[in-house]
């Protein structure tokens, strides 16, 4: 365990971690789009993920985007009046969905509106479309593009979380898997003004077809890290909106402070 590591230096320490590791391009990315998946998520901290990289980096690239390998994303959900697709996902329904607006900041802030779903088999699907840019969903064709793919209008929604979060992706080196590293995750919620953030906490997603070995879980086994749920929108709307039933997100998020 790297105990001396303060979170102040994590990043120059992460990015001292990374330079023994091959760097993956955009281009050489969308061999493996994953875009049908089967994803699971990993609750770590800071200093825990050191040790990940550390044995990691023999069998990962790290994606590279204009020189940089911690890529910074921002994200804004949007739903009703009557919050369906929070309260869908807290009390664990399938089918559901997030209608989510996401920025790629370091690449000239391209953004896409995307459909993230899962069906009732567990398995992760997102189509999504490009658009101007945050403020400019609707006049990019979103309201046609959603109506297309759900039946939903956009019109009938409205953004009711935002957040900002680095990330770093890796990419084994038999190119089957992906694995994205979430941290310093921080919200704003725009119906109530209130802000927050995760903190020491780091979220690891394995996102893969699930028929090819996957180096990471040995990995992760090794260290102890143990696969544990986490949505950014509903532990966002939650540690911002206290008027959201949250019964069945309190005891969870009881597990996650211990990273926070």
């Amino acid at each position: 365990m790297i105990s001396t590591i303060t979170i102040k230096n994590i990043d120059n320490t992460l990015l001292d971690a990374m330079k023994e590791m091959s760097p993956i391009t955009l281009d050489q990315m969308s061999k493996i789009r994953l875009m049908n998946r089967v994803d699971t998520k990993f609750l770590t901290n800071k200093e825990e993920l050191l040790e990940v990289i550390s044995i990691a980096k023999k069998n990962y690239f790290v994606q590279e985007v204009g020189n940089k390998r911690i890529g910074h994303y921002r994200t804004t959900y949007w739903d009703d009046n009557e919050h369906d697709f929070y309260r869908m996902h807290q009390t664990g329904h399938q089918p559901r969905m997030k209608i989510r607006v996401r920025t790629y900041e370091d690449s000239n802030d391209l953004t896409f509106l995307e459909i993230k779903s899962k069906d009732n088999k567990g398995k992760t699907h997102k189509t999504r479309t490009r658009v101007k840019s945050q403020s400019e969903v609707t006049e990019s064709g979103g309201n046609e593009f959603l109506l297309q793919n759900t039946g939903i209008k956009l019109t009938n929604l409205h953004p009711c979380l935002q957040n900002h979060f680095k990330r770093i992706t890796l990419v084994n080196n038999d190119m089957t898997e992906r694995l994205t590293i979430d941290f310093d995750i921080q919200y704003t919620n725009f119906e109530t003004k209130e802000t927050a953030d995760t903190g020491n906490l780091v979220v690891i997603e394995l996102k893969c077809n699930g028929m090819f070995f996957s180096p990471i879980n040995d990995i992760l086994t090794k260290l102890h890290i143990h696969s544990g749920g986490y949505s950014k929108y509903i532990f966002g709307s939650f540690m911002t909106n206290s008027s959201l039933k949250s019964n069945l997100i309190k005891p969870k998020f009881v597990e996650i402070k211990k990273f926070i």
